[in-house]
């Protein structure tokens, strides 16, 4: 089993990247574990307060979760994934099971910012791209999927996301075994990933 971390700023192109590389491998070899999944559940406060969580920062994330079922995946075990909802910033009841692969890719922000995570990882990707183009991206995403005013996004962006990212995610660059600049327009670097994921594939064969 290979385990690959793939962090990077809000709007960097992780998705994409992501997306492109499990194009390219055989169907049903990868699984894939969003950070997003494991954001904690806060039905237990207010909406008004749940609307103001701060998504950036690392104790945001319960990550004691996601490195046990990375560990019950090791092991051959099934999980069970939460389902999170951006728009009520709660926990669904229902899960996902996800059976364990020979890769795993594990995505998101701050998925770099944990050392028993990142111990866990035998590759670490960080997907740079330039600070206009990730909030571009940010907002357009945000009026999309999770129904945000640009004033909305813009006061969030100054107040968590660009303070967040300068203290917490972009130092992770230097635990990172490979950068990708330019984010998913880098396909050069995005097929020498897939290259080397496709090798240990054909190593697990043998």
């Amino acid at each position: 089993m290979l385990i690959i971390g793939i962090a990077g700023g809000t709007g960097s192109g992780k998705t994409t990247v992501v997306k492109k590389i499990v194009d390219k491998l055989p169907e049903g070899e990868v699984v894939i574990l969003p950070q997003d999944s494991y954001y904690r559940d806060s039905s237990h406060l207010p909406l008004e307060e749940r609307l103001e969580i701060n998504f950036d920062h690392p104790t945001s994330i319960e990550f004691e979760l996601l490195i046990k079922h990375l560990k019950e995946l090791r092991k051959g075990h099934a999980i069970q994934q939460p389902i999170y909802s951006y728009l009520t910033c709660t926990r669904a009841t229902e899960t996902i099971s996800v059976k364990p692969c020979h890769i795993i890719i594990v995505e998101g922000i701050l998925v770099l910012t944990n050392p028993d995570l990142r111990k866990m990882m035998d590759l670490k990707v960080f997907v740079d791209a330039d600070a206009d183009d990730r909030l571009i991206r940010v907002i357009n995403r945000d009026i999309v999927e999770r129904g945000r005013s640009v004033n909305k996004i813009m006061e969030r962006y100054e107040q968590t996301v660009k303070p967040m990212h300068l203290q917490f995610i972009e130092p992770t660059k230097r635990f990172a075994d490979l950068i990708i600049p330019q984010g998913g327009n880098n396909h050069i670097a995005i097929d020498i990933l897939t290259k080397y994921i496709e090798n240990n594939l054909k190593l697990t064969d043998l």
